[in-house]
């Protein structure tokens, strides 16, 4: 048999060549023949990882788009870090964003382990956190369409550094560069609070930190991705739950012009009250919402540090104080006690502020009249959104969903066997009042299912038929894959973000995954996968996300593309 250059060295060795030619032959650039993981940014050069050897990719992680938003830059715009000297190492992700710790979001350790079950309702994280990761295909095709995400987390909690997001097997398939991002959640990423805004800078004083955040990590895309072969003028912009939300706050922002081309918003609407039939659940919050809770926050401070002993000492205590005092007072706050006070206080809720400069005051009503940036659009649902959120179907008037708490239900999963036998029921997890699931009308399933139709399913609608009344190119298709072994096929089903892992091709370690992922599943959760993610890759290059292994033809809204799969093969059919 004739001898063959192994492919990755051919391409690692064009690739190097490339970048040698593009940094002007400095001693670094040099390095690159060897090393083609090296890039030059506007910043400096940075050194990622090249793992052609295990993914066939290469990867850059931890990359500062923005300044630490510390001290006088908390509750700031963004600002362009420092340039710096020399070679900076980006093989590790940066620090997730401060928060309160949940299930959903890192340990103690930046990531999904054992530490997350200690971590609850604790912060965790770093407000140091304002960096972006890269993920692209080792070989030299320059110009690739961009993928960058958006994570969800109720806008409250979420990290890059999740390996459901390691974007290596989605860049692979998809021939696409892949972007992940941190963004400040909670109140440090949404504050609506007079003593803060200083008439200087309108979006800045929005109070919309989180989506100033993620413009500015688009901007980095702009200015840098041509470097990790990235073509600037092909972005889409992906985000799930609260990452959708952010995603069609910013599709009707002005200063998203130019910004990105396409838009994949999973699981989430950005409706207000009044744009749904009464006694649905809205998705968006008016900017009164906000600045209730800021004031609330504020007061609960003073009072916790001895400047009044009652919240009506607080407001005569502030009528004292310039707003530049507040503002100083509570920049040198410990980010820590902030989140703890807003717990401990009930006042977590966060979120997107229609403010009327950053975001729409009606963002339904702006995309109504064709004020927005028009795009073609992908989005997405699963079957039993519901199903996540079993807690608050105390909502409904009953009891809470499950009947063990986070921390339980999280050692449960971390120590549950997929392949083996058990004798773990839903009698074990849900509360009995819901049970059998399926009894109808009081039943686990149908009342999860009225959840969902109560939340998701009307502002879905609302903004997708708006949307389809001004442009043609909106798709949608609903994940219907329930092939957990029992019993979280009937606690979790096509649950939301139960659609994440198959996107970007991720099954390993993670909240979930020891309840989801069996070997008798694999064959066709993995077929199931790569029909998804080559659904998003021909989206990404063509704004239509129909391709071939979808065997049926994908129309557009309202027609829903559905993607489940038996044990053994994908099972893609329209409704």
């Amino acid at each position: 048999m004739r001898s063959m250059t192994p492919v990755w060295a051919v391409v690692g060795a064009s690739v190097a060549s490339l970048f040698l030619s593009a940094c002007g032959g400095t001693a670094d650039a040099a390095n690159a023949a060897q090393t083609p993981e090296l890039r030059k940014t506007s910043l400096g050069i940075v050194q990622g990882s090249n793992d052609t050897s295990r993914n066939g990719t290469y990867a850059w992680k931890g990359l500062p788009y923005a300044k630490a938003p510390v001290g006088p830059l908390r509750w700031k715009a963004p600002v362009v870090p420092d340039a710096w000297s020399g070679t900076r190492d980006a093989r590790t992700f940066g620090h997730a964003c401060l928060q309160n710790g949940r299930i959903y979001g890192p340990g103690a350790n930046n990531t999904y382990d054992a530490t997350i079950a200690s971590t609850l309702n604790t912060p965790v994280g770093n407000e140091d956190c304002l960096t972006l990761n890269i993920w692209r295909p080792a070989h030299e095709t320059p110009k690739l369409p961009v993928i960058a995400f958006v994570y969800g987390g109720s806008n409250v909690s979420g990290y890059t550094a999740d390996p459901v997001y390691d974007g290596a097997t989605l860049a692979r398939t998809a021939n696409a560069v892949v972007v992940t991002l941190n963004y400040r959640v909670g109140v440090l990423g949404f504050m609506n609070l007079p003593q803060l805004k200083t008439g200087t800078n309108t979006s800045e004083d929005s109070g919309n930190f989180a989506l100033l955040d993620i413009l500015q990590a688009l901007k980095f895309v702009q200015t840098d991705i041509a470097a990790f072969g990235g073509d600037a003028a092909n972005v889409t912009l992906m985000g799930q739950s609260a990452g959708a939300i952010n995603i069609w706050a910013l599709m009707t922002s002005p200063l998203s012009t130019g910004l990105f081309h396409k838009a994949v918003p999973i699981s989430g609407g950005i409706s207000l009250a009044s744009n749904l039939p009464a006694g649905t659940l809205p998705t968006l919050n008016p900017a009164s919402t906000y600045l209730a809770q800021g004031n609330a926050l504020l007061l609960n401070l003073l009072v916790a540090d001895g400047k009044a002993t009652d919240t009506t000492g607080a407001q005569a205590y502030l009528a004292t104080q310039t707003a530049a005092q507040v503002a100083d007072y509570l920049r040198a706050k410990d980010a820590k006690t902030i989140l703890t006070t807003l717990l401990a206080k009930g006042l977590t809720g966060s979120g997107p502020i229609p403010d009327g400069v950053v975001v729409p005051t009606d963002p339904i009503a702006a995309i109504a009249a064709g004020r927005y940036t028009k795009v073609p659009v992908l989005a997405g649902n699963t079957a039993d959104e519901g199903k996540l959120f079993a807690p608050f179907l105390t909502l409904l008037g009953g009891k809470p969903g499950m009947k063990i708490g986070d921390a339980e239900r999280f050692a449960m999963m971390a120590s549950f066997n997929p392949d083996g036998t058990t004798t773990l029921s839903a009698a074990d997890i849900l509360d009995a009042s819901y049970l059998p699931v399926t009894t109808p009308s009081t039943g686990y399933n149908a009342k999860t299912g009225l959840l969902g139709a109560l939340f998701t399913s009307p502002s879905r609608d609302n903004v997708l038929n708006t949307l389809r009344a001004q442009q043609a190119q909106v798709w949608h298709y609903q994940f219907n894959w329930a092939q957990e072994p029992a019993p979280w096929n009937e606690v979790y089903g096509a649950a939301h973000a139960f659609d994440l892992p198959f996107l970007f091709g991720n099954f390993g370690p993670s909240v979930f995954a020891n309840a989801v992922n069996s070997a008798a599943n694999q064959p066709g959760r993995l077929a199931l996968s790569t029909t998804m993610m080559n659904s998003i890759a021909a989206f990404a290059r063509t704004g239509d996300p129909s391709d071939a292994s979808q065997g049926v033809a994908w129309k557009p809204w309202p027609a829903k593309m559905l993607f489940d799969a038996s044990l053994s093969q994908a099972r893609i059919t329209t409704e």
